[in-house]
C-alpha cells in the first residue's frame, strides 16, 4: 500500500526546484508556485509542494537532495524571494527534516541556513509556467541553469533518478 505524503521546498527558482523533484523516483506530483509559512504567512516565497511515496523515497533523502541543489548556506540578497526552507505539513515531519539537515551539515563548508517551518498557504503558478523544464528543455534557462542541477543529481543521487530523467541527461 502506497503511503503518499506532502512536503514543501524552497530555496531557488521554482522552475529549478520543480525539475529536480519531478526527476525523482517515488515523487508522484510537484506543484510549483509560492508558499507562505507560519510566522510569515503574509509573505509568499518561490517553492514547490512535493507529493511522494515514502516506500520509494524517504523524507530524509528528499531533504538531502534539496540541500545539495540550491545555495543552502548562502544569505544572499534574494532570500525573501527564495526562502531556504523545508515546509512541513504535519508535526511528524519536523524532527526528521531537522535530522536530515544536521546529517547533511558535514557535507557543506558553511552553515546550512535552511529553516524547517510549518506550511500555511500555497499559490500555484500560472499554467503556462508549470512543468517548465520538461516542456522546454532546449530553452537557454533550462540548458544553462537547470541542467547543471540535474547533472549534480546524476553524479550524487543517480539511484533516485527516474529513467526518463536519466535518458535526457545522458543525451545532453
Amino acid at each position: 500500500m502506497d503511503m503518499i505524503s506532502k512536503i514543501g521546498f524552497g530555496g531557488s527558482c521554482h522552475w529549478c526546484t520543480e525539475a529536480i523533484f519531478q526527476s525523482l523516483k517515488g515523487v508522484t506530483t510537484v506543484e510549483q508556485g509560492w508558499i507562505a509559512s507560519e510566522g510569515d504567512a503574509s509573505s509568499l516565497s518561490e517553492a514547490v509542494i512535493v507529493s511522494f511515496d515514502e516506500a520509494v523515497i524517504s523524507l530524509q533523502t528528499l531533504v538531502a537532495i534539496h540541500l545539495h541543489t540550491h545555495s543552502c548556506t548562502s544569505k544572499h540578497s534574494m532570500r525573501a524571494k527564495y526562502r531556504s526552507a523545508v515546509y512541513t505539513f504535519n508535526e511528524n515531519q519536523t524532527e526528521p527534516a531537522h535530522e536530515a539537515i544536521a546529517i547533511s551539515q558535514k557535507e557543506f563548508d558553511g552553515e546550512i541556513i535552511t529553516k524547517v517551518i510549518p506550511f500555511v498557504d500555497f499559490k500555484i503558478n500560472d499554467e503556462n509556467y508549470l512543468n517548465y523544464y520538461y516542456s522546454n528543455p532546449q530553452k537557454p534557462f533550462c540548458e544553462n541553469v537547470i541542467n547543471p542541477k540535474l547533472q549534480l543529481l546524476l553524479q550524487n543521487f543517480s539511484n533516485h533518478l527516474d529513467d526518463n530523467t536519466l535518458k535526457i541527461l545522458k543525451e545532453a
